[in-house]
């Protein structure tokens, strides 16, 4: 069983009243590996380290959404990548969903919420991967 410790949490945005808040939610919700980044290539360059997932505001300056994203797949498509939009961005941030996002989240009053099922959400998949690739693993040896 996958434990909340046991995911790798990056959150991107440049909002660091944001990035505490979120931090300290997950913190709470027991998520013990996190890290925050106020600028992309901060986190490209951290991609090493294999999160397994990714909160991304979608404003951020340096890339656009689908560049950004095209990154980090190429360098782990396995890496849960969620978006972060204000309310006006969410057409936009709907696209990211084509190009491979998980999942996206408007900041507003249940953003908190969101991340906690959308984790929820990534832990389930994962489990039941693990679970497949176990299963796969047993029925070959």
């Amino acid at each position: 069983m996958t434990h909340s410790s046991a995911l790798k949490v990056f959150l991107v945005d440049d909002d660091l009243f944001c990035l505490k808040m979120y931090e300290l939610h997950l913190g709470v919700l027991g998520y013990k590996d996190i890290r925050i980044y106020q600028a992309e290539s901060a986190c490209l360059n951290d991609l090493s380290l294999q999160p397994d997932v990714i909160f991304l505001n979608e404003c951020m300056d340096m890339f656009n959404g689908p560049g950004l994203l095209k990154k980090i797949k190429q360098f782990n498509p396995d890496i849960y990548v969620v978006f972060i939009c204000a309310p006006e961005k969410v057409e936009h941030t709907t696209k990211m969903l084509q190009y491979g996002a998980f999942d996206y989240i408007v900041k507003g009053d249940d953003d908190l919420d969101a991340m906690k099922a959308i984790l929820s959400k990534i832990k389930s998949i994962k489990e039941l991967l693990g679970n497949s690739e176990t299963t796969f693993t047993r029925n070959i040896f």
